[in-house]
Formats: C-alpha cells, sequence, structure tokens
C-alpha cells in the first residue's frame, strides 16, 4: 500500500509500517556512517523501517583525476540528490564537509549529528613506524588529495614533498602499505576512527600545523525541505554545538565563495556560552596565508523548548535546524559572514583568486 511518495508494507500479521528510505554512497566508510545514523533512529523510532539505498556518486566513479581539477561542486552528492528529488529515497546521509553551502532548491540539511574528531591524522607508511612529520627525512613523499591540507603542510613541513592520492579510506591505505611511493598520507581522523583503524593513526594535527576543512567530522542528514514529517523525525539528532559551529564555518566559506578548488580552513569552539571561529586562506604553497579569529556570545543553553519551533522555511546555509534556537544560529551566520569581511578586506580574494587560477591551469 502507498500514500503519497510514502513508501508502506504490510507484514504476515496485518501490521503496517512506515518504509523510510536512506540514500547513501557505496563505500565503507559511507555504509558505516549510515547505518550509525539509522541505528540512532531505529531506537527513537522502533515502528519505522529503514532501508538502505546504496549508489555511486560521480566523485566516487573519477578517481584518475585531484577532486580540486574536476570543477564539479557536488562530486560526492549530486546523484544521491537525484534520487530524494525522484522520492527514490526520504534522506540522505551525508559526510558535511562534502555538501556545498548552497543546496539546491527544495533540499534542506534537516540535522547535523554530534561532531567525532575534526582534526587531521598521520598515517605512516609501516617502514617508519614510530615517527611523526617532523621525524621523516627530507623529500619524503606525503600523499593527500586537498589543496588545504598541502598548502598548510607546505608551509608547516618545508623538508617534506606532497603528491596526490585519490580513492576511498581503504583503496589509500592499500596504496600506503603495500607500494613505496609515500611516507605517509594524511586523512581525516574522524573517517579513521568510524571505520576502527584508530590504531592507523600516528599523529593527530593540531590547529598550529593544520586547520581543518569546513564541516569536517560532522555528518549531516538531507532531506526535502517540503517533507515537514521527515525533517520533525531527523530533527531530533541535531547537536547544539555542532550546528552552530557548522553554520558559522559554512557562513565563513560562502561569503569567501570557497569550495574544493581552493585551500580555506577553519578552527571552532563553543565555550562558557562563546562561539570562536579561526578562519584562514592560503595560497597553494602556503607561502601566502591570512588567518584572524573572532567569537559571538550564545547562550549557553540553545536546545530550545518543544513548543518553541524554528520556522522550517528558514535555511541558515543550506541548514534547517528545528531544536536549535534560531537566535543562536543568526548569531553564528553573522559570525562566519563578519569573519568572511574581514579576512576579504585584508587581501583574501586575491590569494584565493590566485589559487583558483593556479590550480585551475593544465
Amino acid at each position: 500500500m502507498a500514500d503519497g511518495p510514502y513508501k508502506y508494507i504490510r507484514d504476515v500479521d496485518g501490521k503496517v509500517s512506515r518504509v523510510i528510505r536512506v540514500g547513501t554512497r557505496k563505500s565503507q566508510l559511507a555504509r558505516i556512517q549510515t547505518d550509525s545514523v539509522i541505528e540512532k533512529l531505529q531506537e527513537l523510532y522502533p515502528d519505522v523501517l529503514f532501508e538502505i539505498v546504496a549508489m555511486s556518486t560521480t566523485g566516487d566513479k573519477i578517481l584518475d583525476t585531484a577532486l580540486s581539477k574536476i570543477g564539479e561542486k557536488s562530486l560526492f552528492t549530486k546523484e544521491l540528490e537525484n534520487a530524494l528529488e525522484k522520492n527514490e529515497v526520504d534522506l540522505v546521509v551525508h559526510s558535511l564537509k562534502d555538501l556545498p553551502t548552497t543546496l539546491p532548491v527544495g533540499f534542506t540539511i534537516g540535522a547535523v549529528l554530534k561532531r567525532e574528531n575534526p582534526h587531521d591524522a598521520v598515517v605512516l607508511h609501516p617502514k617508519n613506524e614510530g615517527k611523526c612529520l617532523d621525524s621523516l627525512s627530507n623529500k619524503s613523499v606525503i600523499g593527500t588529495s586537498s589543496l588545504r591540507r598541502a598548502a598548510q603542510l607546505k608551509k608547516r613541513f618545508p623538508h617534506l614533498e606532497f603528491k596526490d592520492i585519490r580513492g576511498n579510506l581503504n583503496t589509500r591505505l592499500k596504496k600506503l602499505d603495500e607500494h613505496n611511493d609515500f611516507s605517509a598520507i594524511i586523512l581525516a581522523a574522524a573517517g579513521l576512527r568510524r571505520m576502527g583503524w584508530e590504531g592507523r593513526i600516528s599523529q593527530i594535527l593540531g590547529p598550529e600545523d593544520c586547520m581543518y576543512a569546513v564541516g569536517q567530522g560532522a555528518l549531516a542528514i538531507e532531506v526535502r525541505s517540503r517533507d515537514q514529517d521527515i525533517l520533525e523525525m531527523v530533527s531530533v539528532l541535531n547537536d547544539p554545538d555542532t550546528v552552530l559551529r557548522c553554520i558559522a564555518e559554512r557562513a565563513f566559506l560562502k561569503h569567501l565563495e570557497g569550495g574544493c578548488s581552493v585551500p580555506v580552513a577553519v578552527d571552532t569552539e563553543v565555550k562558557n556560552s562563546q562561539l570562536y571561529l579561526t578562519g584562514a586562506v592560503y595560497s597553494l604553497d602556503g607561502s601566502d596565508s591570512l588567518k584572524e579569529t573572532m567569537q559571538t556570545s550564545i547562550n549557553s543553553n540553545n536546545q530550545i523548548e518543544e513548543q518553541e519551533k524554528v520556522d522550517e522555511k528558514v535555511q541558515r546555509v543550506g541548514i534547517t535546524s528545528l531544536k536549535v534556537s534560531g537566535e543562536d544560529q543568526d548569531a553564528a551566520v553573522k559570525l562566519g559572514v563578519d569573519l568572511g569581511i574581514l579576512l576579504l578586506s585584508k587581501g583574501a580574494k586575491e590569494i584565493l583568486t590566485i589559487a583558483r587560477q593556479l590550480n585551475d591551469a593544465p
């Protein structure tokens, strides 16, 4: 039996259950992340059946080109959003850092879950066990597919060389372990931890070495913005501090008009009713950079009462967060925009324009 775009099934006893179809990428990490979200939803809604629909995205298929060179903003999201648009799935689980700061019309991020460690991690080739980036020999080759990581680390560790490495986590670790092309690779700590490969982490890079990507370490649930009931259903998974940090980060990136093809990095913290945002832009070789920190006050108890509904039509940098104070969300947006304005006034546009041109060069 069906009701509009929704799917229902009847079991042998005649009990009717609603089926929620959850879209995800096919990679092992994406599946682990999606399973963790479904587990949380299943606990909250035991009568609903959750069905996984896995698919490959453009970013999964093009493995011989650096992400920054492909020039497509929704590399890991487009196919999933097409399925959402056609009502083939009801919600999609993403890594938030894969989602552009402006979503296609009709979609919104209905939940941003509690953030895993957002920092980057160093994974060494087995022959370099016990070392760190500082102690690797001169001209050691480090694998990373991120302009942001390479720009910061080139400046911080000038004795190292950086080379592009593509593929999912499994593929990149295999390339590291089975060949002698790389002395180490840089990966997001969050992915390694979710895969249960924490033991491979040799070093976590703090903000003084390498600030992280906007939204890194956070999972997002994308839904159709008109589906009020699905929006309500997923909104209980919002983590207020993570929501505010990620809204500020995304507003900063959006104001700079940054994306995959330019080195933009952030570091955020919520402490003593203050939201702190540090943002930076870099030239491709890291020699030129701008970095500033700003803060704003937020209500320390930013989880709102049930009756004080936030308007579901209001999106902030692609996020609709029903369970987090609208006032605090607005403050987070303003913080990101203000920091973007400050960096642009100091010359960020020139740095990013040159970085983009150099990256786009054949």
